[in-house]
């Protein structure tokens, strides 16, 4: 758990093995000094206040009104963040503590700022709609404009090509399009109506069909592709369109042309025939646009400059709004006593925190100009409290691991003690390989590196993990160094480190491929395995045993410390059933089978005795052992169950175990699955990858195995191992280890505080 109460000089010597010593208090507090009371409370942390209002609902407590109006600013402050993001703008992380801020000028504040942005915003997009309206418009005067410069150029062109093929009436001034009537009766001309507009690029096929359809093939339409996406004004984003020019006859397909349009999305603007008006229009359009950009431009820059106030004091209007939320969260906890004007509150605090406490009430009284001070005094309770271990950045990781099982009861034995040094050995057992470690070190070393910046920085998932699990990941890497250089494997090629091989070859037969035909013929290598135990494993496979009979012996070793502690835990809480029902049969029932075993492997070791495996006696006695764990202590617990009194939660002296455990006594031997597994996958990406593109004598082959080799390295042995390793370790402490003794059955100390209002969303 966090450190909620490291600051100040009252903390006393953080203390793993036990959690701190804890007492329930009363606080009786004038009404006048409540508010300064639980804001110097929360400055200190140092105090988990109970909820005496538990059958109120939140809109019937004392301050919900209070809190209400936070929630609203909270809102105000909220919607200027998401402004600010949208803008590029970055809070300022400056604050002024020394500038005191009142609640109700903040909130007059804050309303002020939020109307005047939202009428910045409103006129912006206003402005920004006609200016994205009039870009379109000049797009379609320009294109549409074209079609009549063509038609009209082409009229021309015919004028002057033959006066006798030329109808006597027709002049320049004749309409472009003329219908079937006017065609067999030349004397009678019908001028069409025509629209103009922008169509989404996507759907210029389906308008241009549906437009034969609906008018049965009585349409003209032209249309012209534009280069570029245009801000379509309505969404106001970039989409590719076309210039469309529809001609048609009567209201009746006009009509139909028209509901076309607005189905499909298509802008329409006002276009005239005449030449000379046209680029009347577009030159106004032309100043239109330029005037609107001159005034978009003022505008934003108007809003990013109140944008910039906002950010220059937003940190500071943010934490005091979540300070005071909280603050009024926790008066609603307390209960009030309308007749004396006060209330009333208790709650778990630290033993050593008494004094700091009282301090902050002093304070809390003198600031307030109240006339009565909060009385404070320790309640006397059999309720259980809650555990609270003072952890620093390194040790929270490792007690992390612990409480991710369950929390400790109050006053039990910490396994976290044990974990910061058994969970990185019992990972390295199964990972060992110096290089690998090595990797790992220092990608370890440069999160630690970066630590001010990523601890400040808003992670992704996998990113925060591993930044917050870094003391653990350094741990593993230095005891996967360790337990690799005794296995002597490096990317799971052994070198001769410390001194040559003990063995030589004994005739020239030898081949260096194998072991055999090897002798001893040096004095033993100093440190872990010898390179020439590397040899072909299905000759060899002393190397395999060895690190079989390793991991029954640290499993059996790890199984009789959590036994141990439950002896210690049992001793420590007066409980006698544990002693006698738990501990003595789990002792005979481990030992008297795998204790033997272990006991066997070392003497082998050492003087290469082929002793049984089973001794008849102490296989007996594990078998009595079975029966005498289980049967007697649920009939025990039942009576002193039955004389127990009613209500009486707490008892620190005669602490009872009301789980049945039924210990599993899981076969240890599986640490070497998973350790053969990780030394395995390495030789194979070592010798079918890396070596054989070598035996190519190729330098491009060479070159693909050792890019196939780094990356399945760091893709396999790094991250896939690394996370197999670790999952195993855990089982092995959660279920091996601390099943024998924790019962994880408390709950954390969430003391009220302040400290942790940067890190938590609204």
């Amino acid at each position: 758990m966090a450190d909620h109460g490291g600051g100040g000089g009252c903390c006393p010597p953080m203390d793993l093995f036990r959690s701190e010593p804890m007492h329930l208090v009363q606080i009786i507090i004038p009404i006048e000094s409540a508010h300064s009371t639980a804001s110097y409370l929360g400055d200190i942390g140092l105090i988990q206040f109970k909820d005496l209002n538990a059958e109120k609902s939140p809109f019937q407590r004392t301050y919900a009104g209070q809190i209400k109006r936070c929630g609203e600013m909270a809102r105000k402050l909220r919607f200027f963040k998401d402004q600010m993001s949208k803008a590029g703008f970055t809070p300022s992380g400056k604050t002024d503590a020394q500038v005191d801020i009142n609640l109700d000028d903040l909130e007059v504040n804050l309303g002020n700022l939020e109307a005047e942005l939202i009428e910045i915003n409103a006129n912006g997009e206003k402005l920004q709609r006609g200016y994205n309206e009039l870009l379109e418009y000049k797009l379609v005067l320009q294109k549409a404009g074209e079609f009549f410069r063509v038609a009209h150029s082409s009229a021309v062109a015919q004028q002057s090509e033959s006066a006798l093929d030329q109808a006597p009436e027709e002049s320049l001034e004749t309409p472009l399009l003329m219908d079937e009537e006017s065609k067999t009766d030349q004397g009678k001309q019908v001028k069409l109506g025509f629209l103009a507009g922008l169509v989404p690029k996507e759907k210029t096929m389906a308008f241009e069909r549906i437009l034969f359809r609906a008018t049965r093939g009585n349409v003209f339409l032209r249309q012209a592709t534009v280069e570029e996406a245009v801000t379509d004004p309505s969404s106001g984003e970039k989409v590719l369109k076309n210039v469309f020019l529809v001609f048609f006859s009567g209201e009746r397909a006009k009509s139909k042309v028209l509901k076309i349009c607005e189905a499909f999305g298509a802008n329409r603007y006002p276009f005239a025939e005449d030449l000379s008006k046209q680029e009347q229009i577009i030159a106004e359009v032309s100043g239109r646009i330029s005037e609107l950009k001159t005034t978009i431009d003022l505008g934003l820059v108007h809003r990013g400059n109140l944008l910039q106030r906002i950010g220059e004091q937003y940190e500071r209007w943010n934490l005091l709004v979540r300070k005071e939320k909280s603050i009024y969260h926790t008066l609603n906890m307390l209960s009030i006593d309308v007749t004396r004007k006060c209330l009333v509150a208790e709650g778990w605090s630290p033993i050593y925190a008494t004094e700091k406490i009282q301090d902050a009430l002093e304070r809390a009284t003198i600031d307030s100009n109240s006339q009565v001070g909060a009385i404070f005094q320790v309640l006397h309770t059999k309720e259980l409290p809650p555990t609270f271990f003072q952890t620093n950045k390194f040790t929270d990781s490792f007690q992390t691991i612990v409480d991710a099982y369950g929390v400790a009861k109050y006053q039990e034995a910490n396994p976290g003690v044990y974990t910061i040094v058994t969970f990185p050995f019992l990972f390295a057992v199964m990972f060992g390989d110096w290089g690998h470690g090595i990797i790992l070190l220092l990608s370890t070393l440069f999160l630690i590196f970066k630590e001010k910046k990523y601890s400040t920085q808003k992670l992704g998932d996998i990113m925060e993990m591993t930044f917050g699990g870094r003391y653990v990941i350094l741990l593993m890497s230095l005891f996967s160094i360790y337990t690799g250089l005794i296995y002597n494997e490096f990317f799971s090629v052994p070198f001769e480190l410390f001194s040559p091989s003990a063995y030589v070859c004994r005739d020239a037969a030898c081949s260096e491929a194998t072991t055999i035909g090897l002798i001893k013929g040096r004095d033993t290598y100093p440190f872990g395995v010898d390179p020439a135990w590397h040899g072909s494993r299905s000759e060899l496979p002393f190397l395999n045993s060895l690190k079989m009979k390793m991991s029954i012996l640290i499993g059996v070793a790890q199984m009789n410390l959590g036994i141990i502690m439950s002896f210690f835990n049992a001793v420590y809480f007066g409980n006698a059933v544990n002693i006698w029902f738990q501990f003595i049969p789990q002792m005979i029932f481990l030992n008297g089978l795998f204790g033997y075993l272990s006991l066997l492997i070392i003497v082998k070791w050492c003087t290469g005795s082929k002793a049984d495996l089973y001794h008849l006696v102490l296989l007996l006695l594990s078998l009595i052992a079975v029966p005498w764990m289980l049967l007697p202590k649920p009939f025990i617990l039942k009576a002193q169950h039955k004389r127990t009194h009613e209500g009486q939660s707490y008892t620190p002296l005669e602490g009872e175990d009301n789980s049945l455990q039924v210990e599993a006594n899981h076969d240890s031997h599986d640490h070497e699955e998973f350790d053969l597994a990780h030394s395995e996958l390495s030789t194979v990406f070592y010798e079918k990858v890396l070596l054989l593109a070598w035996g190519y004598n190729n330098i491009l082959i060479l070159i693909v195995g050792i890019i196939v080799f780094v990356f399945a390295t760091v893709g396999v042995l790094l991250v896939m191992e690394t996370l197999s390793a670790f999952l195993h370790a855990l089982r092995l402490h959660w279920v091996e280890f601390q099943n024998k003794f924790y019962e994880g059955d408390g709950y954390k100390f969430h003391p009220f505080t302040f400290a942790s209002l940067g890190d938590d969303e609204e």
